[in-house]
């Protein structure tokens, strides 16, 4: 049974996706931890009403010394057990050798059809350059930003008049399939990447 730390920055729909996966019959993974660096991050109340235990360790304290923040992230991690890491809307840039110590055993859900559109405002990104669908994609995490092996896409048709907002949207619903197959698959010992339409 792999033991998962989840972190998150915000509401945390895509953790909680997770978190409805991981109690079903015969899941290869249970919930250890989320942990936010936002104390006001809205689904750390979502996950302990849930009974999963929490963490909040705010980075700003930290200023520009992103290795302490991280060790002291690290402390944490390991301190709740956890052997794998789903990164679920965590928005701080992990340094190289952070990621070292978890190349493996650590996730991310980026919203686009990666190689496309790494970083930021994907949604508006494939809205300007013409594209007729987008997606998202689960991979692991590498010292390179949204890089690393794909373990997963869903696709979505681009339809006249969206807007990024409403093109997020659709995304978002995909995410929340995609990501749970995914750690199923992966938590078990599979990687061959899950393909949703």
């Amino acid at each position: 049974m792999r033991r998962v730390a989840i972190l998150i920055s915000g509401s945390g729909s895509n953790m909680l996706a997770l978190l409805d996966s991981m109690e079903e019959p015969g899941h290869p993974a249970m919930p250890c931890l989320v942990a936010s660096n936002d104390p006001e991050a809205v689904g750390l109340a979502k996950a302990a009403a849930r009974g999963v235990p929490t963490a909040a360790l705010s980075h700003r304290p930290f200023g520009k010394d992103r290795p302490a923040f991280e060790a002291a992230l690290q402390d944490i991690i390991l301190g709740h057990g956890a052997d794998m890491i789903c990164l679920a809307g965590f928005m701080r840039v992990l340094t190289a050798g952070f990621v070292g110590q978890w190349q493996g055993r650590m996730l991310n859900i980026h919203p686009s059809l990666l190689p496309k559109y790494r970083g930021l405002h994907t949604h508006a990104r494939a809205l300007e350059a013409g594209d007729t669908e987008h997606g998202c994609t689960v991979h692991e995490v590498t010292p390179e930003l949204d890089d690393g092996p794909i373990l997963g896409q869903a696709r979505v048709p681009v339809e006249p008049g969206d807007t990024p907002e409403s093109l997020a949207a659709r995304v978002l619903t995909m995410e929340h399939r995609l990501y749970p197959a995914v750690l199923r698959r992966y938590a078990a010992g599979d990687r061959r990447p899950v393909w949703l339409p």
